[in-house]
């Protein structure tokens, strides 16, 4: 038997440039549609996917009426002496609009699976929309469009029924192997059909057994082929953006005057620059209002507060990530977002670095190429010296050309913090940036935020849900309960007088009473079952009575002030501190049954359990906080 290869041929040749036509328009849509946030797009997403549903027959019919010799497509043509119906051509349209909705989709799904922070944060480092896209979500969506590559290959391979009704079959023309399965089946020509079966099933069983290589693949970000891919992408669009942003400078040299301009300009920013953050927002949610209002200097700033309470929400607002419902912001008296105004500046204009609290390292850059990221307008020497400079900066020496999954939580860290920092932002964000890693690693961090940012000169915030993380790091506090701010200033003056319930449990603070006002000068702590005296003025709207853990002590009598007598009811313990839980004027009924929590180092615990109960525990008066609701 000779079998006609032509098919073959013609397939492989159609497949071919069908799925380059695929690639092109199935990426171009699949990013418009990424960012489209419009009414319509579910009614477009179904017209973009309709091929993939419709029996191809009827995609055929479709194309048929749309470019056959009397549509108006085809009446426009004729006039050139172009015919598409019955052509090579046609096998190619009819491949590409069938392949096109699975490209589509497998494409568009990869842009969604790209973690979000990661987009956020190449906005933050400066990258336009367009850089964010080449350089951050195409790469990192690659395996998904190498896979809707392939699948899209297999799937215009293996078309038939749109080809047969706009293409026919046309020996050595138009017939693919599909059509040459049929019309040997239908002659009976059952040995010739079965071979080019195999073939197909051969053809299409590697596209599959690639995917899953490349799916499996441990290190797929750091294979040869994306690796040289990324490089690609990378230096083009640097290029790109490198002759835009020098265009400038070249015009500054040709004309002095503009140079003298700019100087001006620059001088005059310089005065205007008090080094301040102004923040007064709202921004609605279904569950709650964010009331973000505060003034922030070069002073580190600590935002504390619940899960829920609003801290990111600010964060992201200031940054440009989210859009405030109203409000402004002012960052060293550059206007970042009025909305009386319209001023909304992207986040790329900000000039604010963000520090995630997952890092958002991208993790197909190594370790200096995720420093430089934001520092693409700079010339290659420059950015090198700057990367190195922050490389030492965060000791991250001899990890420069290592992956984000090669690295430690504590270097990951440091990694994000060099990047935010290498761009020399006007503001440095930080959210909860420790909370992933382990007592160690934070407390090393910590050293690490406090000795940059005494060196950082900017406006700092710092979000966290830990006290003892802000009170470290950070001069002031911010409180924020429920979308609003409720008590701001130096960390001592708040920690010492929190001036309200919230903020006293906010700033851990254990052990509470309700309080009624006996005099000017004592009160009833209602729950502990005593009368206290108080140094402080009491509150005309007095509720509560607080006193922290570490405050109570254990004097050997009962003759001082605010003095009662205790039982311990139950302890617990930690490598350095004893908690005592203690019950007041009374022995306790159950391990549930008591009134105060008591926190002593493990020498004072040494010498106090050997005392007799009950033992006199001493509430003092200038300890006690007098809250407010």
């Amino acid at each position: 038997m000779n079998l006609d290869l032509s098919p073959l041929y013609i397939s492989l040749k159609t497949a071919s440039v069908a799925t380059f036509f695929a690639l092109i328009s199935g990426v171009t849509v699949a990013r418009w549609m990424f960012s489209y946030r419009g009414k319509a797009r579910g009614i477009l997403d179904g017209v973009f996917a309709l091929p993939l549903v419709l029996p191809p027959t009827v995609v055929g019919f479709l194309l048929l009426l749309l470019l056959g010799r009397n549509s108006p497509v085809g009446q426009f043509l004729k006039q050139f002496g172009i015919t598409i119906i019955f052509s090579w051509y046609a096998a190619v349209i009819a491949a590409t609009v069938v392949a096109f909705p699975l490209m589509y989709k497998t494409v568009l799904g990869a842009f969604e699976q790209v973690n979000q922070d990661l987009i956020a944060c190449a906005k933050t480092l400066g990258a336009s929309e367009r850089r964010v896209f080449w350089q951050v979500i195409l790469p990192l969506a690659s395996p998904g469009i190498i896979a809707g590559t392939i699948l899209s290959f297999a799937r215009a391979l293996g078309e038939f029924g749109a080809t047969l009704m706009l293409a026919g079959s046309i020996p050595g023309k138009t017939e693919t192997i599909p059509i040459a399965i049929f019309f040997a089946s239908e002659s009976g020509n059952m040995e010739e059909a079965l071979i080019w079966v195999i073939i197909v099933i051969a053809i299409t069983l590697s596209a599959i057994a690639s995917i899953n290589y490349l799916s499996n693949s441990p290190n797929f970000y750091q294979t040869s082929f994306i690796n040289y891919c990324s490089l690609l992408i990378n230096r083009f669009s640097t290029i790109i953006s490198r002759w835009f942003l020098a265009l400038p400078q070249i015009l500054i040299q040709i004309y002095p005057f503009l140079r003298l301009a700019r100087a001006e300009l620059y001088l005059e920013k310089k005065k205007a620059n008090n080094k301040e953050l102004i923040v007064n927002i709202e921004k609605h949610f279904s569950s709650f209002t964010l009331n973000s209002n505060f003034t922030t200097n070069t002073q580190p700033l600590g935002l504390l507060g619940s899960s829920g309470s609003g801290k990111s929400m600010t964060l992201r607002c200031i940054a440009g990530l989210e859009t405030p419902s109203r409000g402004k912001i002012v960052l060293n008296g550059r206007v970042l977002f009025d909305s009386e105004q319209k001023i909304n500046l992207p986040p790329h204009q900000r000039r604010i670095g963000f520090v995630f609290q997952d890092y958002a390292l991208f993790p197909h850059m190594k370790v200096a190429q995720n420093i430089g990221f934001g520092l693409h307008e700079l010339s290659i020497s420059e950015r090198q010296n700057r990367v190195w400079r922050y490389i030492e900066l965060m000791q991250l020496q001899g990890l420069e050309k290592r992956y984000p999954h090669q690295l430690s939580g504590g270097q990951q860290q440091r990694v994000a913090l060099a990047r935010a920092l290498a761009i020399a932002p006007e503001a440095i964000l930080l959210d909860e940036p420790l909370s992933a890693l382990d007592n160690y690693l934070r407390s090393q961090i910590e050293k690490l935020l406090a000795e940059v940012f005494s060196n950082y000169g900017g406006i700092t915030l710092f979000v966290t849900h830990k006290l003892e993380e802000a009170y470290r790091v950070c001069d002031n506090l911010l409180i924020l309960s429920h979308g609003k701010v409720i008590a701001s200033g130096r960390k001592e003056e708040i920690f010492e007088h929190p001036p309200n319930f919230t903020v006293a449990k906010v700033t851990e603070c254990k052990n509470f009473s309700r309080a009624q006002i006996i005099d000017s000068q004592s009160i009833t702590a209602l729950d502990w079952g005593c009368r206290l005296t108080v140094m402080q003025a009491i509150p005309p709207e007095l509720t509560y009575v607080g006193i922290r853990a570490h405050h109570l002590t254990f004097p050997p009598e009962s003759d001082e002030e605010n003095t009662f007598t205790s039982w311990l009811v139950t302890t617990s313990e930690t490598q350095h501190r004893i908690s005592l839980y203690l019950k007041l004027n009374s022995p306790p009924t159950n391990s549930q049954d008591y009134h105060l929590q008591a926190e002593i180092f493990k020498e004072k615990w040494a010498e106090l359990k050997n005392r007799p109960l009950p033992w006199y525990v001493k509430l003092d008066s200038l300890r006690l906080i007098l809250m407010e609701r």
